[in-house]
């Protein structure tokens, strides 16, 4: 066949949305992945259990939802299908009082009011804002930096003092968003949880933003899965490519992206197979493994090499799966119909667990983000059980363990086991008798994710910090906040790229867009690029 436009390396979702639209466009595309199936960190199994689904790594996919990118595509004509627990997430607390972003803005109003008088109505207002501001903020979200359009529409609709006020708001850590919203704990534990699905802790500036935001789309679009499993997906993802002639190689790991005359020509793989690229390669890779991995040093300059030296990795995450006899028996009300369940004991808690992260010093009480897959899609396993997951942050390095049971990070079955019984213990307190239910667990620690899906270095699930200092021109590195890279031809289309972590394609499509406008060159080279 004729060399293709373009070849895009990794076929994670921001791999296959990049070449979905440069497949719009009419280019030949070639994709080539090095796991034996494509989904990156969007794929499920039944390892666990035959019966069960579960998801390997992302699981609950409000920014796909919201995405006008991954909206644009039209995957429901390519098989998937969204499902929806009753509730997005719920917040217990000791005294079974319990929080819930239910699934209509009076629901959660009324949930908040328990917690304190004028909470729901925040609440309320919180959603007005969102309500007039969500098409365009989301656009600038998506959208390359600086993104000027819809910029310029979001501070015509707001004026200038909203403009700021909303600014300010964006940037506040979620200890301060919630103290100046809520007068009770309910709201605050929600903005700072749903923070911490990044690595944003209740100290760090953008958490109260980013909290926010992930509050408002869980109110608008719940916390939605792909029915069946986040490889639907995928699956639909890859359908799509398909149908436009896009070529998928899984099995097929790009070593080295070849660059003659300053331009990427072309890709290597393992197998020593040479694929030409006339138009642009697009890496759906983090930006430290395509620079001191993919690249010869001589086409990195060195401020990018001195940049890598100071570029930080996100959290590293464990990950307990459990195939449940029944649903899990909560104590307090809320939570059973919740597909997402956040574990603290409060706010100064969520602190506490962050600053030991901060410290290096694996976390006693580690704050878990728990999945009810059955219950946001009864399709995940037979009727009267739970397929369920949780998961918890550690740091990228331990120096210590602030637990007691002497965890060093190199992450063996017996530290995996003594974290995950960490996990059970906080789950056992708030729902008394589920480890009774119990029939299978599979533990993932920071290794694993990484040996499963190498863009997880460390089992950082978000590629990069979303830390203000590593955001905006500052993502990947200072100065490139947009997809192109020193080496012409060549385009960042993974997380490490703006906007960041989260299933909604945005770094893809960005990458994408930027090649199509990029004008070709005026004379192709005819002898093919050399290979030792």
């Amino acid at each position: 066949m004729p060399d293709p436009d373009a070849v895009v390396i990794g076929a994670g979702p921001n791999g296959l949305v990049a070449a979905n639209l440069l497949a719009d466009a009419g280019w030949r595309v070639v994709v080539c992945e090095a796991a034996a199936e494509p989904g990156g960190a969007v794929r499920s199994d039944r390892g666990l259990d035959p019966s069960y689904v579960h998801d390997l790594f992302s699981a609950f996919y409000p920014l796909a939802a919201a995405s006008p990118v991954i909206r644009r595509l039209h995957l429901e004509q390519h098989g998937l299908r969204w499902s929806r627990a009753p509730a997005a997430v719920a917040h217990p607390l000791p005294d079974d009082r319990c929080a819930v972003l239910g699934g209509r803005v009076e629901e959660t109003a009324a949930s908040l009011e328990r917690f304190a008088p004028g909470d729901g109505a925040a609440w309320e207002r919180m959603c007005d804002m969102w309500d007039l501001v969500r098409d365009d903020l989301l656009d600038c979200l998506f959208t390359p930096f600086p993104p000027a359009r819809a910029g310029l529409r979001l501070a015509a609709r707001l004026r200038y003092t909203r403009a700021l006020h909303l600014a300010r708001t964006m940037l506040l850590p979620a200890r301060r968003f919630g103290e100046e919203e809520f007068d009770g704990e309910g709201g605050r534990l929600l903005i700072a949880g749903n923070a911490l699905h990044a690595d944003l802790g209740p100290e760090s500036a953008l958490g109260g933003g980013f909290g926010w935001l992930m509050c408002m789309l869980g109110q608008t679009y719940g916390f939605p899965v792909p029915q069946g499993g986040a490889q639907a997906l995928t699956g639909a993802l890859v359908g799509r490519l398909a149908a436009r002639g896009g070529i998928l190689h899984c099995g097929r790991a790009v070593t080295e992206v070849l660059v003659h005359r300053g331009r990427a020509a072309a890709v290597r793989t393992a197998d020593g197979t040479c694929i030409r690229a006339r138009r642009a390669v697009l890496a759906d890779v983090p930006a430290p493994l395509l620079y001191e991995r993919l690249l010869a040093p001589e086409h990195v300059p060195d401020r990018i090499r001195a940049a890598l030296r100071r570029f930080q990795w996100d959290f590293g995450t464990v990950k307990v799966d459990w195939a449940l006899s029944r649903p899990i028996p909560w104590r307090a009300e809320g939570p059973a119909t919740a597909g997402t369940v956040h574990l603290a004991d409060g706010l100064d808690e969520l602190t506490l667990w962050s600053a030991q992260i901060a410290m290096h010093r694996v976390p006693s009480d580690p704050f878990t983000v728990l999945g009810q897959m059955t219950t946001a899609d009864a399709r995940r396993s037979p009727a009267g059980t739970e397929s369920a997951w949780a998961y918890t942050h550690v740091p990228q390095s331990v120096t210590g363990d602030a637990g007691g049971d002497g965890i060093t990070g190199r992450w063996d079955e017996r530290e995996k086991e003594a974290f995950a019984r960490r996990i059970e213990d906080r789950v056992e307190r708030y729902a008394p008798g589920f480890r009774d239910a119990v029939r299978g667990r599979r533990i993932l620690a920071p290794p694993d994710l990484e040996r499963l899906n190498p863009a997880l270095v460390g089992g950082s699930v978000n590629q990069g910090t979303t830390s203000l200092h590593q955001q905006l021109v500052f993502r990947p590195l200072p100065g490139t906040g947009r997809p192109t890279t020193p080496v012409r031809g060549l385009y960042l289309a993974s997380a490490t790229a703006h906007p960041g972590g989260g299933v909604h394609g945005a770094p893809g499509a960005n990458a994408a867009r930027t090649a199509l406008h990029t004008p070709r060159p005026l004379r192709t080279p005819r002898r093919r690029p050399r290979t030792p």
